[in-house]
């Protein structure tokens, strides 16, 4: 039988792999709201990618939801759902999916953070939640008319809990452009992915493009620090944070450290950034939306007092996120003198 798969929650990475499966002619659902979902019936969907990479979705090659339970009426075959909201809205949106369709459907987590398969769980217990890590960075573009451009603006593959479930959708995937890497240990994976997500509220708090922002030893400095704590408050409770970009977890920070003219040769892939990429954390406080510093900072801190111990640097930039606000900027060397005296 024929898959469909259903996007939750159709932001940025949600409309761009859900787009690049739809250009490659599988059965999408994309479960949206309010300017979102008119855009996307009216419109259609662009993805796009640094490589040069450019499909237009027709709204005719595609079906979109209001609701999951509108999406488990408009299916082909068997759903694999692809979870794409923010951590704070998983609870409520795994709620949705466990209602709408029947046991043992995947949900593929595409969400930063380590917690999120916990929360499918408790709220759908009946649904397969899946573990998954996304490694790029995709802005979401509007026109004049509203059309939606789902923009890949940095490099890497997919990875993705190895179950039977994954690997079914494997040839999807591939044919749609988005190689994935089955692995028995996602939790490593993740863990790694949250220390190189700790740069989104190093990013928001700079008001910078990333390129701009990583080019600024400064801002460097401050996520390493970010980095060096959190890996000692991991290594405090056991655990070993995987490989989820180019280097290993442990000799990044030195990288961030160095001179930018050594940086920039050494860690070239870190800068082969579209130009106009910002954080996902930045796009929230432009937009006056919650951010996700719960799932990244938050979830070092709430490790650390976990084993009785604090992480005060990854404290302090979680204060100054929920405080920040549009428009405002703290440049490199106070931002580093803030976390160094934390």
């Amino acid at each position: 039988m024929a898959t469909s798969f259903v996007v939750m929650g159709s932001g940025a990475i949600g409309c761009h792999v859900g787009g690049r499966l739809a250009a490659s002619g599988a059965s999408v659902v994309f479960v949206a709201r309010g300017a979102t979902e008119d855009s996307l019936r009216d419109h259609g969907l662009v993805v796009s990618a640094l490589d040069g990479f450019r499909a237009e979705i027709a709204p005719d090659r595609m079906k979109v939801a209001g609701t999951a339970a509108e999406a488990a009426r408009l299916i082909d075959g068997d759903a694999f759902t692809l979870l794409c909201t923010k951590g704070g809205a998983t609870a409520a949106a795994a709620t949705e999916l466990g209602a709408a369709f029947p046991a043992g459907t995947p949900v593929l987590s595409l969400q930063n953070g380590v917690e999120n398969i916990t929360r499918i769980r408790a709220a759908a217990p009946l649904l397969l939640p899946i573990a998954g890590m996304v490694p790029f960075n995709v802005t979401l573009d509007r026109s004049a008319d509203g059309r939606i451009t789902a923009h890949r603006a940095t490099s890497g593959g997919l990875h993705a809990e190895d179950l039977p479930a994954t690997r079914a959708v494997l040839p999807a995937f591939s044919k749609a452009g988005l190689p994935v890497t089955l692995t028995d240990d996602m939790a490593a994976i993740q863990w790694g992915k949250l220390l190189l997500n700790l740069n989104n509220p190093v990013n928001a708090l700079s008001d910078l493009p990333l390129r701009e922002e990583l080019t600024d030893r400064d801002y460097r400095r401050v996520l390493a620090a970010l980095q060096t704590e959190a890996m000692a408050v991991m290594r405090a409770a056991g655990i070993r944070p995987g490989k989820a970009g180019a280097a290993p977890p442990w000799i990044i920070p030195h990288i961030l450290r160095l001179p930018t003219f050594a940086f920039s040769r050494i860690a070239a892939s870190m800068l082969a950034i579209d130009a106009r990429a910002r954080s996902s954390m930045w796009d929230d406080i432009q937009a006056e939306r919650m951010t996700e510093i719960d799932d990244l900072c938050g979830a070092i801190v709430r490790l650390a007092e976990k084993n009785g111990a604090k992480a005060p640097k990854n404290a302090a930039i979680a204060g100054l996120i929920r405080r920040h606000r549009r428009g405002q900027r703290i440049d490199g060397p106070a931002l580093l003198r803030l976390v160094e005296a934390a």
